[in-house]
Order: structure tokens, then sequence, then C-alpha cells
């Protein structure tokens, strides 16, 4: 047997009763390290769970996913997920092969920033499309994500931004080498990420555009959700620019059309009371 089993957001002690049940029974357990990030270390996890963790990055979980498939043929077998089993479309990926392969799966589901976003007030069924912000380089920037968030700004919907994550990267000489040399980690913060937005803002405007998304609108920032020092800050999004939330991870949200009850939710996060009274562009239902 296969089981996929989220972690959920926070520390060794997020995982379920029933996905931890399953851990301690499995041989081999393969913790998924390139996704997200947990705020406790691998061996915090070991001590908890009683069992060895083997990491599992992306190289080979997408390059060699049939030998962990092949010792679930035979034993069973934990991949355990930061957040819940399906919060990438890797791990789809990995139960196609099960089901090829004619080996059972089981997925423990837990929770993860696709749903805890509601903490700071915003109600999850007004959330649009959920985009991710890539780290730009000095040759590519790409403004796609953009583009979504106007979508759901003009239907009125909240934007997710899922901030990039850079895990055993290699720079392009070393890869075109053949060295297994990799950069440190990266982690984009909410700041990185307004950044990029205002300027995409002010490329639009200078090909003649004036987009749904302004400096003035309402943002918020998350950090750590989940963990015992989350911290979460609502304001416009040049105030998001500066904001420094620590560690990651990071999450931002850009807002659309709020419910009164969503603004003064909002309101208990704010960086300054003063964003929310004079902003022009403050839509609510």
């Amino acid at each position: 047997m296969l089981y996929l089993v989220g972690l959920g957001l926070g520390d060794a002690k997020d995982i379920t009763v029933k996905g931890l049940e399953a851990v301690r029974r499995c041989r081999r357990v393969y913790l998924e390290a390139y996704t997200s990030v947990l705020t406790v270390g691998k061996e915090a996890l070991e001590e908890f769970y009683g069992k060895e963790l083997i990491l599992a990055d992306r190289e080979m979980v997408e390059q060699e996913a049939d030998s962990l498939l092949k010792e679930a043929d035979v034993c069973d077998v934990a991949f355990l997920v930061v957040g819940d089993p399906f919060g990438a479309t890797t791990h789809s990926d990995l139960v196609l092969r099960a089901v090829k392969l004619g080996i059972p799966y089981k997925v423990i589901h837990n929770a993860s920033i696709m749903n805890a976003v509601g903490c700071c007030g915003l109600q999850l069924y007004n959330f649009g499309e959920t985009v991710s912000i890539v780290f730009w380089t000095d040759t590519w920037k790409p403004e796609s994500f953009f583009d979504k968030i106007e979508k759901n700004r003009r239907s009125g919907m909240h934007t997710l931004c899922l901030l990039d994550i850079k895990v055993k990267e290699q720079s392009l000489e070393n890869l075109m080498k053949g060295r297994k040399i990799y950069e440190p980690p990266r982690y984009m913060s909410v700041n990185q990420a307004a950044e990029q937005l205002l300027a995409v803002i002010q490329n639009r405007r200078l090909q003649g555009e004036e987009p749904e998304t302004t400096e003035n609108t309402i943002c918020v920032g998350l950090a750590r959700v989940g963990a015992p020092d989350e911290k979460i800050a609502s304001g416009t999004l040049q105030q998001m620019a500066t904001m420094e939330l620590g560690r990651p991870l990071h999450s931002l949200i850009v807002t659309g059309t709020m419910h009164p009850l969503e603004l003064e939710m909002l309101q208990l996060f704010s960086v300054d009371s003063s964003s929310f009274e004079n902003n022009a562009c403050q839509r609510t239902t």
C-alpha cells in the first residue's frame, strides 16, 4: 500500500491520528521536501513519529518515482506531504503511476494553506483562481500571474498568491556543466511579491492600461500560518512592499469585493487603520 499523508501546516503534532497510525505501520517513510516547508526540522518529525524519514527531493520524486512505487508493491510505504497531499500536481502523478502499476493507495488529508487562509477573515468561497508568483530574474519577468489576479478582481473575487520556493536549484552554469552544485534555498517574502506586483502595475500603465489592481488595493500578508509565531498583516499593496513578516513561508492575498464582515475582520490585522478609511478603491457588498 502507498499512503499519501498530509502533515498539516505547523509542527510534528499537526499530523492527524489516522496519518500517524499509517506512518508508524509503514516500513519506509519518505518526506517530500520541495513544494513546501514545515516550521520544524526532519529530526523533530522522526522523534515524534518514531520513524526514520527519507528526504525526497523534486529530482527523486519526478525521476525515480518508479523505484519508490516498487517498494510500495511489496510493503507499506508512506509519502509525507506538508499541508495536504494534493496541494501539488506532482502528487497526482504519483497516484496515477501507482494505479497503472496496480499498487493500492490511500490518501490521508490535512489542513493546507488553501483553506487555512481563512484565518485572516476572508471567506473561502469568495476566492477565485489561486496564482503562483515566481522569482523574477534579470532576463525573465513573466506577468501572467497578474492577469489572473485582474480576472479575479473583475469578478469581485479574492486571489491567494502562493510565493516562490527555490530549493535545490542549480545555476545555469552548473546545470550546463552537469555539476551537482546547488544554490542556497530561497523563499519569496510578501514584500518581494508586492514589489513585483507594483512593477507590473507600472508596466501596464506605460502600455496605456489602468489595472483593476493598484497601489491602494487592500492586500493581506501571511507568514507561517498555523505556527505559534504566525503573522497576519493587512494594508495597501504599497504598504505590503515594505512589510517584514520574518521567516518563511509567506503568502499574499489580493482582495476583491469585500463583505462588511470581511472588512471588519481585516481591520484587526491592519498595519495602519487609515489605509481602510482613506482607500478610494475599497469595494464592499
